[in-house]
């Protein structure tokens, strides 16, 4: 598997059924890929470490590039984010796991969807 499509991204709301994603996932050998319903909108997350694995920097660079540029920030004129990388990826981007915010299910959908190819391609992994 090399991407997932928005419709296919699983979405949880209790710890119960996260862990039943996890199990699911180290169980097939594949990164996480899950969406949070959380209490004000919704979490992208993604997690390589039961796989003892993780982005290599440059994979890890270009992922929060795209989701910068999904998310409208300006850069400044000497290439420097005018927000913390925090608040310009709208969440943590980490080589071993993420949680990216999003306000809605669908914006989630899209996102994980968008950043599926980053985290499921081996050939990014370290």
């Amino acid at each position: 598997m090399d991407h997932l499509a928005p419709p296919n991204v699983p979405v949880y709301a209790t710890t119960a059924e996260q862990q039943r994603i996890w199990e699911r996932c180290e169980a097939r050998g594949q990164p996480v890929i899950a969406i949070r319903a959380a209490t004000r909108g919704y979490i992208v997350r993604y997690d390589l470490q039961h796989l003892d694995a993780q982005l290599s920097q440059r994979t890890l660079q270009r992922l929060r590039d795209r989701v910068r540029s999904r998310r409208g920030y300006e850069t400044s004129p000497d290439d420097t984010d005018p927000v913390s990388e925090t608040e310009g990826v709208g969440g943590e981007a980490g080589a071993v796991s993420g949680e990216l915010h999003t306000p809605t299910e669908r914006a989630a959908r899209e996102l994980a969807s968008h950043i599926s190819p980053f985290v499921l391609d081996r050939d990014n992994w370290q």
